[in-house]
């Protein structure tokens, strides 16, 4: 069965329950203030298409396309990424909550994660070269033989990542934030006077 073709629409206020919103392809279509929550997105393809104001969370994204998909000030908890259609997989995310969701092996370089809670996020052997994480916090996130390489970590807090278990060249960390790379040697950092 062919999947459908849905271009250049506007969809606002919507909920899961909708009829507007069905198995298809959805390109260059914008999504304001929908209620997508527990929603099954699984084989739905999204290319150059933007959620803003949407709730997402825990929606089921089995082999789900996202291509140069923008996320801004969404709420995303729960979400499984690596489940995701690999090909070509792009997104950002603006001003947005991924709390407790999961990039567990996915190749994702060069994302932005602008303004975002990232609350035990999962990158465990995920790629993330070139990625830029601004302003965000990264409380109780897994970084376990992550791909950081040139990754932008300079303006965000409260990450803790081995340099021993994820390859870190040429990263960017704030003063403030080597703490975090020396967090399991229990050392005591102490500002200058």
């Amino acid at each position: 069965m062919k999947k459908k073709y849905i271009q250049d629409t506007s969809f606002e206020n919507l909920d899961s329950s909708s009829e507007q919103i069905i198995l298809a392809e959805y390109e260059s279509c914008t999504f304001k203030y929908c209620d997508f929550s527990n929603y099954n997105f699984s084989n739905f393809s999204f290319v150059d298409c933007e959620f803003n104001s949407c709730n997402l969370s825990l929606i089921a994204l089995d082999n789900t396309s996202f291509r140069n998909v923008k996320f801004k000030q969404c709420k995303m908890l729960g979400l499984h990424f690596e489940h995701c259609q690999e090909f070509n997989l792009s997104f950002s995310f603006e001003n947005t909550q991924l709390n407790h969701s999961s990039f567990y092996k996915i190749k994702i370089k060069k994302t932005i994660f602008e303004q975002c809670q990232l609350y035990e996020c999962d990158f465990s052997e995920s790629d993330l070269s070139n990625s830029a994480f601004k302003n965000c916090d990264l409380s109780g996130a897994i970084f376990d033989n992550t791909i950081l390489e040139k990754v932008d970590l300079s303006s965000s807090s409260n990450y803790i990542i081995d340099p021993e278990k994820n390859r870190i060249k040429k990263a960017k960390f704030s003063l403030l934030g080597i703490s975090g790379l020396l967090r399991k040697y229990d050392i005591e950092i102490l500002e200058e006077n």
